[in-house]
């Protein structure tokens, strides 16, 4: 009998006394090999744990660069208001008697972290720097007459706000985000960042919006946001359509263009031309020996791969005719060895985007991994070293190079 009056369950059978019957009210207890039965996890558990991991610290990311952001535009707003009157005191008084509660609550833990030597950075020995996304948003709509002569709709503000709570809920308890949440605490970021002035402004942020992930780690990477393991990936992520749709500039290099010949219409190119886009187009010489070589390595039929570039070359040429300047769209060919697949969009500029494939000797163009560059002419910067330019400045180059020793097609 137990201390609480409730009798134990017997023992196993082959021990003296046993019987299998239980009598009722007995307590069942675990048997000990069934304690600790789940510590060890499979590669799916884990794989499934790191997901999670990467997901939350992508949401957070985006969190962070919200809420310094929305830090950065309360304390231009309020503190010339306030500070003037109430010194360094003036998050207290903005705060007001609805928000005493917490606002409290952030000057206790931040007196409490300057006690324990948590604040490394002088910049954070403020209360505004303790205030939490939604005490910001708070303090942003109680004052809002105040933020309305630089934003224009508090509704579009309150809703991106609405959006990121749920994220922020979410990896502030370290609980499982799922794809689709993640997806949409990405755009309500982007645009709250846009909506708070954050944007870059450059014409490739339309294109293909920067990442939150490279915007503080790019560098790391040289110019490269994007792989993609085949061209399959990269078109399901970024359309033919957001790719060149708006293009001032387009060159081009590769064997057939099927990147741009087959997924972009040629109704689409006459329109894009005669809104001022420059095209520059060169193809491998369908009758060189260099398509016979590739033919051979893809273990295709004599003359299948030159007749289909052929076929794209004519279909450029038609375009071009329809053209009322034949000359801003020009198509070349050239003789030499083809290295790589390029189309570079607005290269001549500060906000170009390149798509770079290298020919494998067994794999078609369609199933070679993708490098997406984004130009610009930012330096890659390492520590002791000096500067140097990321990867699609080279193919730019590249290019010009090919472009130099081309013959032009009638």
């Amino acid at each position: 009998m137990g201390s609480g009056g409730l009798e134990l369950p017997p023992g196993d059978p082959g021990h003296d006394g046993g019987s299998t019957g239980v009598p009722p009210g007995a307590v069942s207890l675990a048997r000990p090999m069934e304690i600790g039965a789940e510590l060890d996890w499979d590669a799916g558990a884990w794989n499934e744990v790191r997901t999670r991991a990467q997901r939350a610290g992508r949401a957070y990311i985006w969190l962070n660069l919200v809420e310094q952001r929305l830090r950065a535009v309360v304390a231009a707003v309020l503190r010339p208001i306030y500070e003037p009157v109430h010194a360094d005191d003036w998050v207290v008084a903005a705060a007001g008697p609805a928000g005493q509660e917490w606002v409290q609550r952030a000057v206790a833990v931040r007196e409490v972290s300057r006690r324990k030597g948590y604040l490394l950075d002088p910049a954070d020995d403020n209360v505004l720097s303790f205030l939490t996304l939604p005490q910001l948003r708070e303090l942003m709509v109680q004052h809002w007459p105040c933020f309305e002569p630089y934003y224009d709709d508090r509704r579009d503000v309150e809703l991106a706000l609405d959006e990121l709570e749920v994220t922020r809920n979410v990896v502030s308890r370290n609980r499982a985000l799922s794809e689709a949440v993640l997806a949409q605490a990405e755009r309500a970021s982007s645009r709250l960042l846009n909506i708070l002035g954050a944007g870059s402004g450059a014409p490739s942020v339309d294109r293909l919006p920067v990442d939150a992930v490279e915007d503080l780690v790019g560098d790391r990477y040289a110019d490269v946001i994007g792989v993609h393991p085949d061209r399959v990936r990269l078109q399901r992520q970024i359309p033919a359509e957001d790719l060149f749709g708006g293009a001032r500039r387009l060159d081009a290099i590769g064997i057939g263009l099927n990147l741009l010949v087959q997924n972009f219409s040629g109704r689409r190119l006459v329109r894009l031309a005669e809104s001022g886009c420059r095209v520059r187009l060169l193809f491998l010489n369908p009758a060189s020996s260099a398509v016979k070589r590739r033919e051979r390595e893809l273990g295709l039929k004599k003359g299948e791969l030159s007749r289909a570039v052929e076929t794209n070359i004519l279909h450029m040429r038609r375009v071009r005719s329809r053209l009322r300047d034949p000359g801003a769209f020009e198509i070349h060919v050239f003789d030499e060895t083809p290295r790589f697949m390029a189309c570079l969009v607005d290269g001549d500029g500060a906000d170009g985007i390149a798509v770079v494939q290298s020919y494998l000797r067994r794999a078609r163009g369609m199933e070679a991994p993708v490098l997406v560059l984004r130009g610009g002419g930012r330096a890659v910067v390492r520590h002791g070293q000096d500067s140097e330019h990321g990867l699609f400045e080279t193919y730019r180059d590249e290019f010009e190079s090919v472009w130099g020793d081309s013959r032009p097609v009638s």
